[in-house]
């Protein structure tokens, strides 16, 4: 199971999974559909939401990352600075 998500994260971009995902709402909100199709509807939604969700997740580590970095990169000027005041 997790292979088969890795592979949908990797050939799901965050924008087709998301788009793909708010149909599976409007669909589910419409109703009219047999408990089956809602239930494969839903299931489908989970997947979609957790692809997302590794997207997104993804996207705030490199955040935080380039803004660990700037941190560094701001604290050693910082430095620097003191040390040639001295």
């Amino acid at each position: 199971m997790a292979d088969q998500e890795t592979a949908e994260r990797d050939t799901l971009g965050y924008e087709q999974a998301r788009d793909e995902l708010v149909d599976v709402v409007r669909r589910l909100e419409a109703g009219g559909s047999t408990l089956e199709e809602s239930l494969a509807l839903w299931e489908r939604g989970e997947e979609l939401a957790k692809v997302c969700r590794r997207w997104l997740d993804g996207a705030r580590a490199r955040l935080d990352a380039a803004l660990a970095e700037d941190e560094e990169g701001t604290d050693d000027e910082r430095s620097g600075q003191e040390d040639g005041d001295e």
